[in-house]
């Protein structure tokens, strides 16, 4: 049952997040899409950019108040699903998520009211400075978010204390500049531009198609078509970087996205395709790519990629290490104060503590992870495996759509800078098509960003069997399907205002073409 709760609370999360990340790329790339358009209108006087801030900024609304909406429930989900986890790391964990609340998003909030409600109230750098801010407070709220997460994959910056049981804060700033978070912010957001940068082509190619609105659409697509490859060319750099710190910190995740069961000479090949197979341990069908993967995964031709069982072999020993570290905490626990405590006990908790958190993985099998058999120990060291197959395929489909952008993007800005934006109709309709395609890729990665770090909810310290709440596995059940069911309610909503707000068009803008003068930026009578 213990094991049911684990995969019930693991699956309501991966609902509600999945379902949120739907909502998050859009606002992060059309905020800084407003601002952009905005930039002109303020710079050359022409209402045109004014109405086109003001169309993508309805469908900006939409999809922010349906972010907030289904974000807002993934914080409660730590108390709720995961209160051993909030326990354990909420001293460090929290600080981001509350700096994001006060910080980013009542920042980001305060002046999207300013964006919407003070057109005719505001000066015309008044109202660009706001929705900049805007831009900047989503942006924000991206970067304290994926600090906690990039936490979770590098947990940097802290310490456990055995007296209290939970990591405690031992170094902020490291916290703040974990590179794996880092990494992960610059990639996210830029995955996010792609997105808005798409989408806003998608629909512009559509307008073009049905003859509509040609002026609007044909500046969106330029405007799109230059921040989406730009966009594309970056979120590309920036993956490869992502993966160049997965060689460091999370050498099993990378492992199991290339398949790579066994350690390889360096510089290792790329599998660029196959089909792994977790039971037989190997991947049929492997096309493979001499030296490439080594190149990426260690910008070098010596360095070498441990494979799979390599890295399994080394867990085993960090699991009986554990349990030394283990062993060494219930004494110390037992001590009663710090004084008590022998010296060769704490000696030995300094010397194995990093590896604690291996045995936690034996918990699913023995309750005193000092009592585990050598049997218990080789499945608990194999349970450090993801699931290789999910890992190989959702990757390689990510990595496959970031290409189509930048070739999208670019066949497009190409088009733009010869002003031929409409004269061939196979390629608006391609543009159309594509719009749900970044949605997909940034589904595929967040998957392997998460799936990939299993069985750690922190990575090498808590396994996520250890992080549950004690609840009954209906009562998850329930919670399941209601959230699925809103969620659901929630999206056909947003869908139906969205296709509203398109087929409805820009609406009419009365104010009059301005000239760069003294008196075109002071506030509207």
């Amino acid at each position: 049952m213990e094991l049911d709760i684990v995969a019930l609370s693991r699956l309501q999360f991966a609902i509600t997040a999945l379902y949120h990340f739907l909502f998050v790329p859009l606002t992060l790339g059309l905020s800084i899409l407003l601002a952009i358009m905005e930039t002109v209108y303020v710079m050359t006087g022409r209402t045109i950019w004014r109405q086109m801030t003001k169309f993508w900024g309805t469908l900006f609304g939409i999809n922010f108040v349906l972010g907030v909406a289904t974000g807002i429930v993934m914080e409660f989900q730590f108390g709720m699903n995961w209160s051993y986890y909030s326990h354990y790391v909420g001293d460090i964990f929290g600080a981001p998520l509350a700096i994001e609340g006060l910080m980013a998003f009542f920042l980001e909030a305060t002046f999207v009211g300013l964006f919407f409600f003070g057109w005719d109230k505001l000066s015309k750098l008044g109202h660009l400075a706001a929705t900049w801010a805007v831009a900047i407070g989503s942006n924000f709220s991206a970067l304290w978010i994926l600090i906690a997460n990039g936490w979770m994959q590098n947990p940097v910056g802290s310490a456990f204390n055995p007296q209290t049981m939970r990591m405690e804060v031992a170094d902020f700033y490291a916290v703040l500049m974990n590179p794996v978070a880092q990494a992960k912010f610059v990639h996210t957001v830029s995955a996010g531009y792609v997105t808005a940068a798409i989408f806003v082509l998608g629909v512009s190619a559509w307008y073009v198609l049905k003859g509509r609105h040609l002026e609007l659409a044909k500046r969106s697509m330029t405007v799109a078509a230059s921040f989406g490859l730009a966009a594309s060319l970056s979120v590309v750099v920036l993956g490869d970087e992502s993966g160049y710190l997965s060689t460091e910190h999370q050498k099993m995740k990378l492992a199991s996205i290339e398949a790579m069961w066994e350690t390889e000479p360096a510089p290792a090949a790329f599998t660029a395709f196959g089909f792994p197979d977790q039971e037989a341990r190997t991947t049929h069908y492997a096309v493979r790519i001499p030296w490439v993967m080594g190149l990426i995964g260690t910008r070098s031709l010596t360095t070498v990629i441990p494979g799979i069982e390599e890295l399994v072999d080394h867990a085993r020993t960090r699991i009986r290490d554990g349990i030394v570290a283990y062993d060494a905490l219930q004494k110390i626990r037992a001590a009663g104060s710090d004084a008590a405590i022998p010296d060769d006990v704490r000696a030995a908790f300094e010397e194995n503590g990093a590896d604690l958190g291996y045995a936690l993985l034996l918990k699913p099998y023995v309750d005193d992870p000092r009592e585990a058999t050598d049997a218990q120990i080789d499945e608990a060291a194999w349970d450090t495996v993801p699931n290789v197959p999910t890992l190989f395929w959702t990757f390689r489909i990510m990595v496959g759509l970031g290409f189509f952008f930048i070739l999208l993007t670019a066949v497009f800005f190409y088009l733009s800078a010869r002003h031929q934006l409409d004269r061939y109709p196979a390629l608006l309709r391609i543009a159309v098509y594509a719009t749900p395609l970044p949605w997909i890729a940034a589904e595929c990665g967040w998957i392997v960003a998460e799936f990939g770090r299993q069985p750690w909810i922190i990575e090498g310290v808590l396994p996520t069997a250890a992080a549950v709440s004690n609840l009954g596995a209906s009562t998850v059940l329930m919670t399941i399907i209601g959230f699925s069911l809103i969620y659901t309610v929630l999206f056909v909503i947003e869908m139906s205002l969205m296709l509203r707000a398109i087929g409805a068009g820009p609406e009419p803008d009365d104010a009059p073409e301005a000239e760069l003068t003294p008196d075109a930026l002071a506030p509207a009578e």
